[in-house]
């Protein structure tokens, strides 16, 4: 009887033994297979690994995490949800990779609802980052700027954050923006061109006559460090405050089509209410160069000269638009004003450089002392340099060119028209090792932009 009283619970432990066991052996080889994937960065088997030993290791709780993760780290962000959604618990990164998931699939409502959950638990600087992206990418700026003050109460060495928040007080509260963004450049020195532009805008906004034409200052401004989803709110808080300004119209009307909008309307109600500023002219003629009208570019820009006849600027303008009508002869009448106008200013001289070389007139007589003059009086403006260069090159002067170009990348790495230059240059000494790989160089850095598409016409060209 004692024999069957003991026999009977070893036959269940054995059954019990028999049938899930392998399921055990099988979950932990998974285990141990998938930490050794993801060490070797085999991301996507990892995942796999890990959610094989979730399935038979169910007290492993941490492992659709581990899942996740690899998914996310192998950019399949829809799989790494998945795992996500069915990990009981998370940890901070956890969180971070659920919501960055989330983001990764342009999906910021779920990235925000997972960050939030992720920071009743975690206080993390982290996850606040994630969520002020997530909250960016909803042009929620208000809430932006409340998760990049959270991040910065955990992590005040951000120069980033820094910067970022001082963007948006610009928007929201300019007499608290100057801290942060004098701060950022403090902390990181790449920041410190874009600081010194936004700190002159807010230094002169503070002497406008009124609250309209500050807020128009400082849009200008957040134009010119690129920030122009921002200028767009800077804009419409000038019009709330005066919607009679001509400018903060015009400037709107600018702003919309630096960020893929249309901006006609706006710049015809800014002409209604004011058809004789020049700023309303100026932008308008740039709106009709975009849309390749160069009829009413020139008509802007003779109203602009009109208004302001000293000013070499609507001189320059009207070189472009007549170069663009074909009037060549008018063009460069035109040019040659503004350097009367502005003999000590380096930008007029290289404009009208550019202009002979563009269209290979008067490269001796008119391009070549332009181009040296640009350079004297701007020995440090890449612009100018690369224009030297460029003239050198169309003249036939290789060496020359070559010495330029050269010295303009090494010292300026990032000014990508001297590339294509180069490029040229090389390819007219017959060196093509050397023009390929300065056009691949810029392809592959503006893709999307104007260097880059003739990058990649020229390989086309040269290189098919």
């Amino acid at each position: 009887m004692l024999y069957k009283k003991f026999f009977t619970p070893l036959i269940v432990i054995a059954l019990l033994a028999a049938i899930f066991l392998p399921s055990v052996l099988l979950g932990w080889f998974a285990l141990k297979q998938a930490e050794a994937e993801f060490a070797v960065r085999h991301y996507s088997r990892a995942a796999q690994s890990f959610e094989q030993a979730a399935r038979l290791l169910l007290w492993r709780s941490d492992l659709w995490q581990k899942a996740g993760i690899a998914a996310a780290v192998n950019a399949d962000p829809l799989q790494a949800i998945d795992y996500f959604q069915r990990a009981p618990v998370l940890t901070e990164p956890g969180w971070m990779w659920f919501g960055s998931s989330y983001l990764s699939v342009g999906n910021s409502r779920a990235a925000i609802a997972a960050l939030q959950q992720g920071l009743q638990v975690y206080d993390s600087p982290a996850l606040y980052t994630l969520l002020a992206l997530a909250y960016r990418n909803q042009n929620n700026f208000l809430a932006e700027s409340a998760a990049l003050e959270n991040q910065l109460r955990l992590n005040a060495g951000d120069a980033y954050a820094h910067y970022r928040l001082g963007l948006l007080l610009i928007v929201l509260e300019p007499e608290q923006a100057l801290t942060h963004l004098m701060f950022a450049a403090s902390l990181d020195p790449q920041f410190d061109p874009a600081v010194q532009t936004l700190r002159a805008a807010l230094n002169l906004s503070s002497t406008q006559p009124n609250a309209s034409q500050q807020r128009v200052t400082l849009g200008r401004a957040l134009g010119l460090v690129q920030e122009w989803d921002l200028s767009i709110l800077t804009f419409e808080k000038a019009i709330d405050l005066d919607d009679k300004n001509a400018e903060a119209w015009a400037w709107l009307g600018e702003a919309k089509q630096q960020t893929g909008g249309k901006g006609r309307t706006d710049l015809e109600r800014a002409l209604v209410l004011d058809g004789t500023s020049v700023v309303v002219r100026a932008l308008r003629a740039l709106y009709w160069n975009r849309q390749q009208k160069y009829e009413q570019m020139l008509a802007e820009y003779l109203r602009a000269a009109e208004l302001e006849p000293t000013n070499p600027a609507w001189q320059a303008g009207l070189g472009e638009a007549y170069a663009k009508r074909g009037d060549l002869i008018l063009a460069l009448a035109a040019y040659q004003h503004a350097v009367d106008l502005a003999p000590d200013e380096s930008t007029y001289w290289r404009l009208l450089a550019a202009f002979c070389v563009e269209n290979g007139v008067h490269l001796e007589d008119v391009g070549l002392p332009a181009a040296q003059r640009a350079v004297h009086l701007a020995p440090e403006d890449p612009s100018a340099l690369d224009v030297l260069g460029w003239v050198y090159l169309s003249s036939g002067r290789y060496a020359n060119a070559e010495k330029i170009l050269l010295g303009v990348i090494e010292r300026f790495p990032d000014h990508l028209p001297a590339h294509i230059h180069l490029a040229m240059t090389y390819l007219a000494q017959g060196n093509r090792a050397a023009a390929f790989e300065q056009l691949t160089y810029v392809r592959s850095a503006d893709p999307d932009g104007a260097n880059g598409v003739m990058a990649a016409q020229l390989l086309k060209q040269y290189f098919p």
